[in-house]
């Protein structure tokens, strides 16, 4: 079971990062939310819509000299400046809610990675760092 963790950033605002059952990163949000419960509805944004692309194939790989535009929501595959194969989730409405934190040596390790967003962030434990200890 995976794991999103609610961050403050030090302009106040809120992003979060989801954790492998593994304890591996794998995705961080793509933006800054000025409330938490927008940022958590960033988080059930991910779990609804990164399984939906899994399941219906929506998967647009941008590194293809051909690519087979996909309908949001979706997942993107490109590649970096530094030559590495990243990801990130396009929410239905087009806006970027999550993307990998580290670029991959290979295709088939953004695509493993992507699928992991997929299962982890279903029914993800949600560890709130925000809260006065």
């Amino acid at each position: 079971m995976g794991k999103f963790v609610i961050k403050k950033t030090p302009s106040g605002a809120f992003n979060f990062s989801l954790y492998a059952s593994n304890c591996e990163k794998i995705a961080v949000s793509s933006q800054v939310y000025t409330t938490k419960s927008a940022c958590k509805k960033g988080m059930e944004s991910i779990a609804k819509n990164a399984a939906k692309c899994i399941a219906e194939d929506r998967v647009e790989d941008q590194t293809l000299k051909k690519v087979e535009a996909k309908t949001c929501p979706k997942f993107e595959v490109y590649v970096d400046k530094a030559g590495l194969y990243r990801y990130r989730l396009i929410a239905s409405n087009g806006e970027s809610i999550a993307m990998s934190e580290e670029g991959y040596k290979s295709k088939s390790g953004v695509m493993n990675g992507l699928k992991s967003v997929s299962i982890n962030a279903v029914d993800a434990e949600i560890v709130d760092e925000t809260l006065e200890k």
